[in-house]
């Protein structure tokens, strides 16, 4: 089975001394493409830096630009610019991580909706996707990505853990849904299991949000406690088990759903026996 894993945040410092050898432990359990998040300016710029060390063939690191909801208060003059220049790359595959996020408010409300539709403007411009942030704020996001939805190729609202009228109202307006260990948490996460049979095939991604999220379901767990995209056959099996699939069909259509959203390479592109043999 092959895997792809939509949203890792590899630039955490948690990955700073290993960030290659968690990228070789995930290959070995078939995690074949990744998505390295940007949550800010300077880590966007670093997420494509390790893709470009990591994987200079461009086959299996890919990465995101954008600035996450609770720093969009640091957005200022030079911000569009930047994350202009960032999408321009070839490596660099979505718009985001971007949303809103009322749950904690690190940010003003009313600057986060700003920037959210200043990435929203970004990827119509540039034809990229975006990677969604949401957190108590399901109206409003959906309020303003509705004012672009047309124009947009396409959106994904990442780590979803909410409720079923929120999960319709994504599906209502043509959105991806992208889902993480949160559902391996029997404390808060059971309320999506029931969830998983109604997102159609061609809509449903997963991802680790590693070094986040490690799935209670995992045994034995890792003595530091953190996640990594290794980790990810364990929402892949919760999520099969829910939408009564096998772990070959879920892993198939998620995979062809990511690799199409995201514009991927197959993995018949050249190069890339050579750079799994180089992982090795």
């Amino acid at each position: 089975m092959q895997l792809i894993d939509i949203g890792v945040n590899l630039t955490n410092p948690s990955f700073a001394q290993n960030a290659a050898a968690v990228v070789e432990r995930a290959q070995a359990a078939g995690v074949v493409q990744m998505l390295v998040t940007g949550t800010s300016v300077e880590g966007s710029e670093q997420g494509l830096q390790l893709c470009r060390e990591l994987d200079p063939r461009g086959q299996r690191l890919f990465a995101t630009a954008g600035i996450h909801p609770h720093s969009a208060s640091e957005w200022n003059a030079d911000s569009e610019g930047q994350l202009r220049a960032l999408l321009g790359e070839p490596q660099v595959k979505a718009v985001g991580e971007c949303g809103l996020d009322f749950n904690r408010d690190f940010s003003p409300r009313a600057q986060q909706e700003k920037v959210l539709e200043l990435h929203l403007a970004l990827a119509v411009e540039r034809g990229l996707p975006v990677f969604l942030h949401e957190r108590d704020a399901n109206e409003r996001l959906l309020a303003i990505v509705r004012e672009f939805r047309d124009s947009l190729v396409g959106a994904v609202v990442h780590c979803f853990t909410g409720e079923r009228k929120a999960l319709f109202s994504y599906l209502d307006l043509d959105l991806h849904i992208g889902i993480t260990g949160w559902i391996c948490d029997e404390r808060r996460g059971t309320h999506l299991h029931p969830l998983m049979a109604s997102i159609p095939r061609g809509r449903l991604m997963l991802e680790s949000d590693a070094p986040y999220l490690l799935p209670r379901s995992l045994r034995p767990k890792p003595k530091n406690g953190r996640n990594e995209p290794a980790y990810l056959g364990q929402v892949l099996a919760e999520v099969a088990r829910h939408r009564d699939e096998s772990l070959e069909d879920l892993a198939a259509h998620s995979t062809a759903c990511a690799r199409a959203f995201f514009g991927l390479p197959g993995l018949d592109s050249p190069g890339v026996e050579v750079q799994e043999q180089d992982a090795r």
